[in-house]
Formats: structure tokens, C-alpha cells, sequence
């Protein structure tokens, strides 16, 4: 977005929900300091130098003087760069920087005498631009100024915000190329609507998402945000009509990923009806993540259940993975995910399970991934994935785990516990590796204790390898 435009919507956002009352001195102080916020403190840089001309050596002490922050001897030189030099190249340029001093030295009357530079610079060469930083400077001033209260630049800081909301959302001819100058000012216009109440600003909004050109794809996007900023039952009517009809998907996928900002029983029935609607997998993958995110025990329950579908593996995946992410504040997620795990038979959705119930990780979590492992009914693959995530847990008791070892039947099963174990940085861990290393039966296992203990950085390790060497 140009500087022009964000200024320009920066002061809409505080002026729009007043009426141009005796609010309006207000509405200018905060229109004036979000623009202070926003117009960053660089100095513009020198599009174009002219060593011909004769004001060249003038002009460039005037530079150097600004870049160095003497704003008054700076803005007396600009000053005499064009009334020296009135047909010099530099004349537009100067005028523009003889104001950006004055505004930085920032009294009343230094602040007026810059816009009557800008004004000299705008009568002078109207040829030359009058958009962009000049715009953005100009707006700027007046900002400071209808903030101490000066009622003439209040006056032209409201015409000029009325030009941009006005002209902000013209109609847009089929066909049309995207003009990224026209997404500026309309998106500045739609920041204006933050400062609506919602009774004013939803119909806007509304019909904004009415757009179906992929030319307002941003725009509408944008929309979507402001929507869900309102909160309501409109809000929320609006956000699911835009999930289930918008044409681009990048849009869908925003309103369901908003919908979990709009709090109530109100967005979780939405969600749960794109959960089983949407034909896009990103927008269904936004509505898991979004359920997840309310913080509602309905919106767990509503997981729970397609956790149990016959939605695709891929998707049941994920609402697995966020119902063990919330397994510690609902209690019965972690629950679920045990019970579900003995029905289930897809191996990737019982990884999945495996996983999220170590993010729960309560005590019963461990135990039962502990017990996991070392069940011999049990595929290899699935008992090695259940000690690898009770091993990455940090809330495992590091002598449950250690104690697991003499449970393990199997040498791929055991070999796993082993680079596990090592995995772990607690001394009782390092401690089970050199027993493991000195007197397990299985030479195999003593030699692979042997190699990830070699990875540690301990002094034991050297007179455990020289015993050995020297037997």
C-alpha cells in the first residue's frame, strides 16, 4: 500500500464514526497521531541529482544539512536554492524538503510555513508530482496541526479523507486488468470501517463480499478480517456464507479460520457444517484448526466425532493431532484417544493417535504408552512409535522409562529404547546406557549402548571403552 493511501486510512479509521459534530476536534488529535505512528522517521532519498545545474552545490549543502538533522539550516538553504535559482531543476525538490524540515522542527509556525512551501511547489510545477511522499507529508502536517486544534486544517484533513472513502469502492468494469493503485485506495477505505460500529459497517462489508472477480481476491480477504473484528451473529451469518460460496479458496479458507474469533455456540455450528460440507481440503483443514481453537467442549466433541468418520485418513489425521493438543484442558480428549486407538486398525491413524495422546502426556497417558511398548501383541512398528513419543515427553518420569527395559521383548523393540535413552539428558538415563553397555546378555545391545554412549560428553565413556580395549 502507497504511503498516501495508508496515511489516508490511518485518519479515516478515527474520523468515520463521527458525523462532523464537536467530535470532530477529537476524531483530528487521533486521525493526527496514527498518521505520527505510522510515517517512519528516514529521510526520503535523492531520486535524481543534476551536476549542471547551477544550484547544484547550494542544493547538496542543503541535503547535508538535513541528513545530518539541522532541520533549520537546512530549510533556509532549500529556501535560497529557489529564490536564487527559480528556473533550477532542483526547484521542485527543494521546496519538497525546505517543508519536510519545517515539519520536523514542528512549532505552529514552521508547520504553516510548510504547507505554504508545498502549496508554493504545487503552484510552481504543477507538472511535477504531487502524489506520494508530497501527499503523505502534506497530510502529515495537517494531521499536527488539526490536532492543536487549528479548525481550517481539520477542515481540509476531513475533505481529504472524504475524497478517499467516497471514491473508494467504484464499481469494476468485467474484464479489467487488476490495478494495484485501485486496491490501495480501496483497501485504505476498508481500514476506515475499523472505527464503525457494526450496525454501519457489516452492510459495507456485505457487499464487498458480494464481489466475485478475482480482482478483489485481496480485497475480500481483507473483508473477511474486519468481519470477524465485529463479532455477532451477523458476523458470523456473513463469514459462513463467504466460507461455503466465495469462488477462491484462499477466501474460504480466511472465513473459517476467522470464524473461530467470533466466540459462541453460533460459529461452532458453522464450523461443524463446513467440517461436513466444504469440498476443499484446505478449507476443511482450517475449519479442524478453527474448532480447535474456540476453546468450546462442543467444538471437542464435534473433532471427536470426525475423528471417527469416514472422513479421508489425511484430515482424520490432523483432527486427531489438535484434539491431543487440547488433551490437558478437556480431560476427555485424552480419554477418547486411548478408547479410539484399540478400534482403530489404519496405521497412520493410529500414529496419530500415538502422538497426540504423548502431547496430552497426563500420568495415564504414560503408563499406557509405556505398557504400549511393551506389549508383544502389538505390531513392532506401533510399539516402537509408542516409546519413541513417550521418550520425546517431557513429563515422563525418566525411571518409568528406564525401568521399561527389562518389560521389552525383542531386539528391534530394545535397540529403539536404546537410541531413545539417549535422547534423554538425564543422568539416571546415561546411567542405564553403561549398565546396558557393561552387562546386558545381548551383545548387540551392549554395542549399540556403546555407540550412543560414544555421542555423550562423559568422562565414563573413555574408561568404559579402555576396560573393554584392554579385557
Amino acid at each position: 500500500m502507497s504511503k498516501i493511501m495508508m496515511v489516508a486510512a490511518l485518519a479515516a479509521g478515527a474520523v468515520m464514526s463521527v458525523q462532523r459534530g464537536p467530535e470532530r476536534r477529537f476524531a483530528a488529535q487521533s486521525a493526527a497521531q496514527g498518521i505520527e505512528r505510522y510515517l517512519t522517521s528516514e529521510i526520503p532519498s535523492q531520486v535524481e541529482w543534476y551536476e549542471d545545474d547551477p544550484a547544484d552545490s547550494l542544493y547538496r549543502a542543503a541535503r547535508n544539512a538535513l541528513n545530518e538533522g539541522k532541520y533549520r539550516d537546512a530549510a533556509t538553504l532549500f529556501r535560497r536554492v529557489v529564490t536564487r535559482y527559480p528556473d533550477s531543476a532542483y526547484g521542485p525538490d527543494a521546496l519538497y524538503f525546505e517543508a519536510f524540515a519545517l515539519a520536523r522542527l514542528g512549532s505552529d509556525r514552521d508547520l504553516r510555513a510548510a504547507l505554504a512551501a508545498l502549496d508554493e511547489r504545487r503552484q510552481k510545477f504543477p507538472q511535477a508530482s504531487q502524489g506520494g511522499d508530497v501527499g503523505a507529508l502534506e497530510a502529515q502536517i495537517e494531521g499536527k496541526l488539526a490536532r492543536r486544534g487549528d479548525l481550517e486544517q481539520l477542515e481540509s484533513l476531513l475533505d481529504r479523507l472524504d475524497d478517499v472513502v467516497d471514491s473508494a469502492l467504484p464499481p469494476r468494469t468485467r474484464g479489467a486488468a487488476c490495478d494495484d493503485q485501485d486496491d490501495d485506495m480501496r483497501i485504505a477505505a476498508l481500514d476506515a470501517l475499523m472505527q464503525m460500529d457494526a450496525e454501519r459497517a457489516l452492510p459495507i462489508l456485505r457487499q464487498v463480499l458480494a464481489k466475485r472477480d478475482e480482482c478483489s481476491v485481496e480485497l475480500r480477504k481483507k473483508a473477511v478480517f474486519l468481519v470477524s473484528q465485529k463479532g455477532g451473529r451477523e458476523a458470523t451469518s456473513i463469514l459462513l456464507a463467504t466460507a461455503r460460496q466465495d469462488p477462491a479458496p484462499e477466501v474460504q479458507a480466511d472465513a473459517v479460520f476467522w470464524l473461530s474469533e467470533v466466540h459462541g455456540e453460533a460459529a461452532v455450528a458453522a464450523l461443524d457444517s463446513i467440517l461436513h460440507k466444504a469440498n476443499n481440503e484446505e478449507v476443511v483443514e482450517k475449519a479442524i484448526f478453527a474448532l480447535s481453537n474456540t476453546g468450546s467442549p462442543r467444538a471437542m466433541q464435534v473433532l471427536r466425532t470426525y475423528a471417527e468418520s469416514t472422513a479421508p485418513d489425511e484430515l482424520r489425521a490432523k483432527a486427531i493431532f489438535w484434539i491431543g493438543q487440547s488433551g490437558r484442558r478437556f480431560p476427555e480428549n485424552a480419554e477418547f484417544l486411548r478408547r479410539h486407538f484399540d478400534r482403530e486398525r489404519n496405521e497412520q491413524i493410529q500414529g496419530a493417535l500415538v502422538q497426540a495422546i504423548a502431547e496430552a502426556a497426563t500420568a495415564d497417558d504414560i503408563r499406557w504408552l509405556l505398557d504400549l511398548a511393551a506389549d508383544e501383541r502389538r505390531e513392532t512398528e506401533v510399539r516402537k512409535n509408542a516409546l519413541f513419543w513417550a521418550g520425546q515427553s517431557k513429563r515422563i518420569d525418566v525411571s518409568a522409562l528406564v525401568a521399561l527395559y527389562s518389560r521389552l521383548k525383542g531386539g528391534e523393540v530394545k535397540e529403539h529404547f536404546i537410541f531413545v535413552l539417549s535422547e534423554r539428558r538425564e543422568s539416571a538415563a546415561t546411567d542405564k546406557l553403561f549398565d546396558i553397555a557393561k552387562h546386558d546378555p545381548d551383545r548387540e545391545m551392549r554395542k549399540k549402548a556403546l555407540f550412543w554412549l560414544g555421542q555423550k560428553n562423559d568422562p565414563r565413556v573413555r574408561e568404559l571403552l579402555l576396560q573393554i580395549i584392554n579385557q
